[in-house]
């Protein structure tokens, strides 16, 4: 389930304050400052630090 665009345009990360960016394969949205990819579940944004995973060099966008 991918989630609002419009809910997506105001989102930030949590740790930079930052935009993110979304991956629509994965489903998640990506902080290339943080280094780190929120999950989206059933199309709901995860933004809770705990559960984010850290994202590899070849993810990160310069």
């Amino acid at each position: 389930m991918t989630p609002n665009p419009k809910i997506l345009e105001f989102l930030v990360c949590p740790v930079t304050k930052a935009g993110l960016r979304y991956d629509e394969e994965k489903g998640e949205l990506l902080s290339d400052r943080a280094k780190l990819a929120y999950p989206i579940i059933n199309g709901v944004p995860n933004m809770v630090v705990d559960n984010a995973r850290a994202m590899t060099a070849k993810e990160i966008k310069k």
